[in-house]
């Protein structure tokens, strides 16, 4: 039985490992063509991405010890995409008084590329059994990482099609919208296994 266990963490750990990487190269690309593109939506998937890295990171040092660590890495992700949330929209708010030029053709192919990975992300996250309140969490980063590329690649559309920059901070505050129903989604998530931790305690 020790050894079945043993195997399951090992490979949750190393599909955990997987898409940490992966979110970090695409944070890293997101920030890069952020700054050389102008564009509100692409600083904010890299900060979305960039969260999911640290997110992976607290769910591997959680995943092999006792449930109280996984939840509190939850509570940790939880909070970090509300402060993220925050973040986006002190930028998208500063774009729109300063001005920005964002370019559309980048956009659109940032967010394919970031698709692409988000597939696999989301696909080997899938495939791990019983998931703990912390992969779940993950999970959630992962899909609301769709939701956000393709708002992206609409909106690098209508600035290629519009030739403004309108659509790349409504982008933007989307995906503080996003980042905010995740956060929710994650702690309630969380407070829900203590929930069920005291009460069957009590039991």
């Amino acid at each position: 039985m020790s050894e079945a266990i043993e195997a399951k963490s090992g490979e949750q750990r190393r599909a955990l490992w997987i898409v940490l990487l992966l979110n970090l190269a695409i944070a890293i690309g997101f920030f890069v063509t952020g700054a050389i593109g102008d564009s509100s939506a692409l600083i904010a998937n890299g900060l979305d991405n960039t969260s999911d890295t640290v997110v992976y990171a607290i769910s591997l040092f959680a995943l092999s010890r006792a449930a109280v660590w996984q939840r509190t890495a939850a509570n940790v992700s939880g909070g970090m995409l509300l402060l993220f949330a925050a973040l986006v929209l002190v930028d998208a708010i500063r774009r729109y008084y300063a001005g920005s030029e964002p370019l559309g053709g980048m956009m659109i192919t940032m967010s394919l590329i970031a698709a692409v990975v988000n597939v696999i992300c989301v696909w080997l996250l899938a495939r791990i059994e019983d998931p703990g309140v912390n992969v779940r969490a993950a999970n959630t980063f992962s899909w609301n990482d769709f939701a956000s590329n393709g708002g992206i690649l609409v909106a690098g559309g209508l600035v290629w099609w519009l030739d403004t920059n309108w659509p790349d901070l409504a982008v933007g505050v989307a995906v503080a919208g996003i980042f905010v129903w995740g956060g929710i989604k994650i702690l309630r998530d969380a407070h829900g296994e203590h929930h069920k931790a005291v009460h069957g305690d009590d039991a």
